[in-house]
């Protein structure tokens, strides 16, 4: 049963999972975007709510699309009490997110599918990187004062330096949330700036935190200068606040890329992260994804899931298109 040919165009498996990241350079901050931003809110969740009734995808299309969502889970672990332990088995799963039964009878057996990257506080980037040694697999830090984003400045910097030296290649910052609701962008911008020269070459992912910014609107403008200031993904959440990634705000974010792509010729990725925890929740942002930005953005390289247990979810999916029967969680190695 080989879904490689069953996707829509451009959703083959692994047809760009290995395409280097894109680069944003920094431009000048330019308020009139800022100023000029309008988001008509019933119309974004109308436009959203109506994913469901409009894109579905079954059988070997649908598996197409759920092996492109795996490629694309940033694999995260963000707790408390992670061990080196927890971080290495996340590791050993981000190698081999499906088993090689299934592999084998979805017609992939010959692909070298896996994550999109780990996920980790900076205490265990060094762990994960010498975990994934030699499969390509980046590591990504949660730095800056994770979740808060409230730690000084100089230390939040140091902290992204500490990660990158460690071995992380990916880092996810998080901005100064007072900086959007008091519409103070240069502070922002600057902000912004000064973590993506701190990344040096790391590829940099700036976490908004929407659910703390209280409107589409913010979330587009604070989206616009974060671009403007160099990043190479805007992310929605940390997964800590009371509300994480929506399809109202991947939305309004996806049309903000869009756009800067269009004043500036710079392309940027998009990752949501929070809450997102089922296959079909996966499938309605793949949707989304695709009819805002087209195809090349369905690719580990400008999309990612920040997620801890969709994996499970995919993969239990992936086993009743297989054997037309769902397994219970623990049948699989958890994520």
């Amino acid at each position: 049963m080989n879904i490689e040919k069953r996707g829509d165009a451009g959703m083959a498996p692994s047809a760009f999972a290995n395409q280097p990241h894109p680069y944003n350079p920094a431009v000048p901050l330019s308020l009139d975007p800022i100023d000029s931003v309008r988001v008509n809110l019933s119309a974004a969740e109308r436009r959203t709510a109506s994913l469901a009734g409009r894109r579905t995808v079954k059988k070997e299309w649908q598996a197409a699309w759920l092996v492109r969502a795996l490629q694309c889970i940033d694999l995260t672990t963000l707790n408390g009490d992670d061990t080196a332990g927890r971080v290495q088995r996340l590791c050993a799963k981000a190698r081999q997110p499906l088993r090689a039964d299934l592999k084998e009878a979805l017609g992939l057996g010959d692909r070298a599918i896996t994550t999109g990257a780990v996920c980790v506080y900076h205490r265990f980037v060094a762990t994960a990187a010498e975990a994934l040694h030699g499969s390509g697999i980046p590591v990504a830090a949660v730095s800056t004062g994770f979740p808060a984003g409230l730690a000084p400045l100089p230390t939040r910097l140091k902290e992204i330096e500490a990660s990158v030296a460690d071995g992380a290649s990916e880092i996810d910052i998080v901005i100064t949330r007072e900086h959007v609701l008091t519409g103070n962008w240069q502070a922002l911008y600057d902000e912004v700036r000064a973590c993506k020269e701190a990344c040096g070459t790391a590829h940099m992912k700036t976490i908004l935190g929407t659910g703390d910014l209280q409107t589409l609107r913010n979330v587009a403008r604070a989206s616009w200068v974060a671009m403007m200031a160099g990043t190479d993904f805007i992310k929605t959440s940390t997964g800590k606040e009371a509300v994480n990634a929506t399809l109202p705000v991947t939305l309004t974010m996806l049309r903000a890329i869009r756009d800067y792509r269009e004043m500036t010729g710079h392309v940027v990725g998009y990752k949501p992260a929070g809450g997102i925890s089922t296959a079909k929740d996966a499938l309605a942002y793949l949707a989304l994804v695709k009819e805002e930005l087209g195809n090349d953005w369905l690719q580990p390289n400008l999309f990612r899931f920040g997620a801890s247990s969709l994996l499970a979810d995919i993969e239990r999916q992936l086993e009743h298109h297989v054997t037309g029967r769902y397994a219970a969680f623990s049948h699989h190695a958890m994520a």
